[in-house]
């Protein structure tokens, strides 16, 4: 990091960075306990997960609040704006992924004696293990102002994809093998996009650190294997398919 004549412009800098910290660790737990409220059926933990997200988004406030303040005494330019401009990003990140884990949470408290498929559950689980681990990823690439680092949190995005189209085509064939399920399993596909938004997320955090490093927007398209959207589709074309190729009971003696 390089050294400032004002020792007062270092140490605005610095809080930044810890205030980015700080929301980084809240955000990981609150994302680690609410999945593992859901895979234990823990309404207390859940609980706790939705009261966090208050701190979250007060930090979140005094973040911006500094950003600005510091911007408007500072006038700062290249690399001092953009660590500015980075914090301010990243800090809307994580905030929405509070919000995130704050809505897998409340629904933990809405699925409590339900119907709950087991595969399904480990599923979302294995698929919040990935968000989590690219969150402290990118994280530890952002102190450490790693593009490679996040850059490789950015490709990875896929696999989380991937696992959220098997969650969600398992979903909607129990919805539609019993229409008991489908409440619960309605608050099982809502986790399910919620832990695929973190991914999201952590992916434009590793965008934010690729500008914060080089200067440059990150090129490309970004890695995306949602099929979600088309999934209903495909499946429903396989029920008519099951149903034109059984055989007819008309016309067969009684």
């Amino acid at each position: 990091m390089q050294q400032h004549t004002v020792r007062a412009f270092d140490a605005e800098l610095e809080d930044l960075r810890r205030s980015m910290a700080e929301m980084g660790g809240i955000a990981e737990k609150m994302l680690g306990d609410a999945s593992a409220a859901l895979v234990g059926h823990d309404a207390e933990l859940a609980q706790s997960v939705i009261a966090a997200d208050s701190r979250l988004d007060r930090l979140q406030r005094d973040a911006e609040e500094r950003a600005i303040l510091t911007i408007a005494r500072r006038q700062p330019l290249a690399v001092d704006l953009r660590e500015i401009v980075s914090a301010f990003r990243i800090a809307a990140d994580l905030e929405r992924i509070g919000d995130l884990a704050k809505n897998v949470a409340k629904r933990v408290l809405a699925v409590r004696g339900g119907f709950h498929p087991q595969q399904v559950v480990t599923g979302l689980a294995h698929m919040s293990d990935l968000a989590l681990a690219q969150l402290k990823d990118v994280l530890d690439a952002y102190a450490a102002h790693d593009v490679e680092a996040a850059l490789d949190v950015w490709r990875r995005d896929d696999a989380i994809d991937a696992l959220h189209n098997s969650i969600f085509r398992e979903l909607l064939t129990y919805m539609m093998e019993d229409p008991r399920n489908i409440t619960f399993c309605a608050h099982l596909l809502f986790c399910a996009k919620n832990i695929e938004r973190v991914g999201d997320h952590t992916t434009n955090i590793a965008e934010t650190v690729h500008y914060l490093v080089t200067g440059q927007s990150l090129g490309g398209e970004r890695p995306k294997g949602d099929r979600t959207s088309l999934i209903g589709q495909e499946i429903g074309q396989e029920i008519g398919q099951e149903i034109e190729s059984a055989p007819s009971e008309r016309g067969t003696a009684p």
